[in-house]
């Protein structure tokens, strides 16, 4: 990881390993705009992320930080946060007007981060779905509707998910604020799916497709695990080629004039009706 350049010069705050970077060509500064730029893992395998909120969940989630930067407007923040980084934790402060241009949000709250992401495994998430279902997504592209999916799957014990081909990048700004954290625990691996679904075959894991309209009614579903959520992306749906590789498709009973339900809301629904019939068995 690169180190903050000879240039930059000790804050004029405590505490005193806060440093003051001025210059856009600074190389974590780079760094971190390409993180944002690029929604994917830098070499090092860290990706960026926004804001107080996601930071302290981020500590709170045992994460490794690469790298902290606060702007000038928010260096309060420093005196919170800094004391629960780690000791080698480069930390700087960039007046508002670099900072603002480095991170995505139009609103910046004045923290951002280089964590290391917690790579998950597909061997991992197999072991699991004995205790909560897997989630496989094919084809979304919306970052707030994927975002929604991660954070529901973890608040209903889902044991990960796979993210196929035409999806968007969980480390998209959008995506990882939109799962609240739960991106940073949560076993997410990208897969090409017509590889990897006779794997859960082989391990006799039902795949159970969404629809908006046609299926089995979701409540008269049989949703017991070992089973695989497989999820559309906006407009299209489930993908023909996968929605062949399924063994059930079910839908969500809903009012007729409303056309479907977004990707993230159904999903969430199929999650929460799992967790139910499991509780109530």
């Amino acid at each position: 990881m690169s180190k903050l350049s000879p240039t930059t010069r000790p804050a004029k705050t405590t505490p005193e390993r806060l440093r003051r970077v001025e210059g856009r060509h600074n190389s974590l500064v780079k760094e971190m705009r390409r993180a944002f730029s690029r929604a994917d893992l830098t070499e090092s395998g860290s990706f960026a992320i926004e804001g107080l909120r996601m930071v302290e969940e981020a500590i709170r989630s045992g994460l490794r930080f690469d790298a902290v930067f606060f702007s000038e407007s928010a260096e309060n923040q420093a005196q919170k946060l800094m004391p629960q980084l780690g000791a080698h934790v480069e930390t700087a402060v960039l007046p508002d007007k670099l900072f603002a241009g480095m991170v995505p949000s139009d609103s910046p709250q004045g923290v951002a981060a280089l964590v290391r992401y917690r790579q998950g495994s597909m061997a991992e998430i197999l072991e699991k779905l004995a205790i909560g279902p897997l989630v496989v997504v094919a084809g979304l592209q919306d970052p707030g509707n994927l975002g929604t999916i991660l954070r529901s799957a973890e608040a209903f014990s889902a044991a990960g998910v796979w993210l196929g081909e035409g999806t968007v990048s969980p480390f998209n700004s959008k995506v990882v604020r939109g799962s609240a954290g739960s991106i940073f625990r949560l076993p997410v691996v990208r897969v090409k799916l017509l590889e990897v679904l006779p794997q859960l075959r082989e391990k006799s894991v039902r795949v159970v497709a969404t629809s908006s309209h046609k299926g089995v009614p979701l409540p008269e579903a049989n949703l017991a695990t070992p089973i695989a959520i497989l999820v559309g992306g906006e407009g299209g749906g489930v993908p023909r080629d996968l929605l062949s590789k399924a063994d059930e498709i079910v839908a969500i009973p809903h009012a007729p004039q409303v056309e479907s339900l977004n990707a993230g809301v159904a999903a969430s629904i199929v999650l929460y009706e799992i967790a139910r019939k499991k509780h109530n068995d």
